[in-house]
């Protein structure tokens, strides 16, 4: 019989295909247990419940999810970045870690934003840095939203809306809501703590600007000054 090194060798490989996918049908049904890596290159990780319930989502940019809603995903007017995405039992999403940067024609810009939701709509504690050029805002927002839930249905619609149909869209959604309270540095490079009322106006503010100069100062509904504190009295 004469040997055929090209068929022996086309047997032995399937051979030892077949004994890979076996092992690793087997490891994947009996569970080998924790792994451990020294480094793991990867563009998304889902992180599920026993039942298959995305809880939390670590991508890259071009992988990185929509809204997830009830274990589906609608549409986002506006993510391009990458980072984390948390999802609370129902697979809704309930906050998230988003962070980029860039230098485009000379202009820098860079960013991070750790926020988390109230149920079923959109932040209600953020936390922010962000740089564009010379401008830094970086702080502690605080905002109010609805009791009733986003309509996500409409976000599958805002694609081709003109900017002021989607603001329109967005707040017949309940995707509105007003800011209560801001702790940081705004962009003029003043440190702020901006206490606002329920229609999302400043009542109280007190501020040290960057040179040194500190106040208090108290609000009408109209924005006025109804009373300024400073050092000198």
């Amino acid at each position: 019989m004469k040997f055929d090194a090209q068929k022996a060798l086309i047997a032995y490989s399937g051979v030892l295909t077949a004994v890979f996918v076996g092992v690793m049908i087997s490891g994947a049904v009996q569970g080998v247990g924790p792994a451990r890596f020294t480094e793991i290159d990867v563009h998304r990780i889902n992180v599920r419940e026993p039942d298959g319930t995305l809880r939390m989502v670590i991508s890259n940019q071009t992988a990185f999810p929509e809204i997830p809603y009830r274990g589906r995903e609608v549409p986002h007017p506006g993510r391009d970045s990458a980072g984390m995405l948390f999802m609370n039992e129902e697979g809704t999403e309930v906050g998230g870690l988003v962070f980029g940067g860039r230098n485009v024609d000379g202009v820098k810009t860079s960013g991070g934003s750790l926020t988390f939701d109230g149920y079923e709509q959109d932040q209600t504690v953020q936390i922010m840095g962000f740089q564009q050029g010379p401008r830094r805002v970086s702080g502690v927002f605080v905002n109010d939203r609805p009791e009733e839930s986003i309509d996500y249905d409409v976000l599958t619609r805002l694609a081709g809306m003109s900017p002021e149909e989607q603001q329109a869209a967005m707040l017949a959604a309940n995707m509105d809501g007003q800011p209560r309270a801001f702790l940081g540095r705004q962009g003029s490079g003043a440190s702020e703590l901006v206490l606002r009322d329920a229609a999302g106006r400043a009542r109280l503010v007190l501020s040290v600007a960057a040179d040194g100069g500190a106040r208090i100062t108290f609000r009408d509904e109209n924005g006025q000054p109804t009373r300024v504190v400073t050092p000198e009295g």
